[in-house]
């Protein structure tokens, strides 16, 4: 019997149910929007509310529901925090800290190399590399560096789904930040969580908690399982297809195309999340849905939309323009995404450019997948070269 794909669920979902109801392991049941164009209404039109979804039993594949923060508003309240945190994400800011995260990878190569001829990719690279960027950006002192690893890594897997662990990490991360908090209050810095504090303190309506949420589970959690979960699944996938391996070695200026195509292409959450609530009642073709209905909407799918990418389950390194939603859409993109992909930009030249003879050590059977309930990709990858 042939087993059908996610990639083929969803396209069949698209074609006969595109507004599909559903049931996750936890919280209420919802519907899973699955177009490009219901996905992009769902993330940016007004009569959907994250705000909402506050207090209820939000659809969710873990027990206990982890505080939203900054993901938690709607404009206008959301817009105030996100100009606060934007300020550290310009472009021209970037740019700058490009020699510095190029100087960094290779740092992490240069060990990894020192301990022989092959290295779980992970372990040494995938997770020392933003979590030191996210954290020298917030100032986080480099002794705790290996604590934020822990702290997020746990709070974004926990793949047993019970929530136990928001009760040992999450307000041990609260805690810490509140710790950092302090100390700029007691000598002021230039990193961005003192520019946070700053503006706390100059009465830039930014409560206490929101402070802490921000630095905390916003900005450190997001700003590392994205670049640690996707670097070692772009391997991975370029690994297994040698022909799209050789394309990008023999043409190292696709690399900002190419990184375009495997965040469109290689999904890096589990599963549709931050549901949206109808504040009445719209339309989707045959389907009403009713005001205080929850919508899920799943961004790989829309990522695989054929209406929108043409052969879209075939990578095309090459592919422009490219308009997937990997970071998400609307309001709520993901402020760190052009971080994200400077990061992975600079990791995987890198790793193409020092390893010519790159390959899996222990072939695809030796890869070990997380299945956790935010992330998807290698908990370990050994390469040789």
């Amino acid at each position: 019997m042939h087993e059908i794909s996610v990639s083929e669920q969803y396209h069949i979902l698209q074609r006969e149910e595109p507004m599909s109801r559903v049931q996750m392991p936890f919280g209420e049941p919802a519907w899973l929007a699955t177009k490009y164009a219901d996905v992009k209404l769902v993330t940016t039109d007004q009569r959907f509310s994250r705000e909402l979804a506050q207090g209820l039993d939000q659809p969710r594949m873990r027990r206990q529901q982890m505080g939203d923060g900054i993901m938690g508003m709607d404009p206008p309240d959301h817009s105030r925090l996100r100009r606060l945190v934007a300020k550290a994400f310009t472009a021209r800011r970037l740019e700058q800290m490009r020699e510095g995260v190029h100087d960094l990878v290779h740092r992490l190569l240069d060990d990894m190399q020192a301990h022989g001829d092959s290295a779980d990719l992970v372990e040494e690279l995938a997770r020392p590399l933003p979590v030191t960027v996210i954290c020298d950006l917030l100032g986080v002192p480099k002794e705790d560096h290996s604590i934020f690893s822990e702290w997020t890594q746990a709070l974004v897997g926990d793949a047993t789904a019970k929530g136990d662990v928001l009760d040992v990490y999450g307000d041990k991360l609260d805690d810490y930040v509140a710790g950092l908090v302090a100390q700029r209050r007691e000598e002021p810095t230039d990193d961005l969580l003192g520019a946070l504090v700053y503006a706390r303190d100059a009465g830039d309506k930014l409560t206490e908690q929101e402070l802490i949420a921000i630095a905390g589970a916003g900005l450190l959690t997001g700003g590392v399982e994205t670049v640690s979960t996707a670097l070692p699944s772009f391997v991975f996938t370029l690994l297994t297809q040698p022909e799209l391996l050789a394309q990008l070695r023999a043409n190292p200026d696709l690399m900002p195309t190419a990184i375009e195509e495997l965040l469109r292409y290689v999904p890096i959450n589990t599963a549709a999340m931050f549901a949206r609530y109808a504040t009445e009642d719209i339309r989707f073709g045959d389907v009403v849905v009713r005001a205080g209905d929850p919508v899920l909407p799943a961004l790989h799918a829309a990522n695989r939309d054929p209406e929108v990418f043409a052969d879209p389950d075939r990578i095309d390194l090459t592919r422009s323009p490219n308009p997937h939603v990997a970071f998400g859409h609307g309001p709520h993109h993901c402020i760190g995404a052009q971080l994200a992909r400077l990061e992975l930009q600079e990791a995987l030249k890198a790793i193409l450019e020092r390893f010519p003879d790159l390959r899996l050590a222990d072939g695809r059977e030796g890869v070990k997948w997380e299945y956790g309930v935010i992330v998807r990709g290698p908990s370990l990858l050994r390469i040789a070269w």
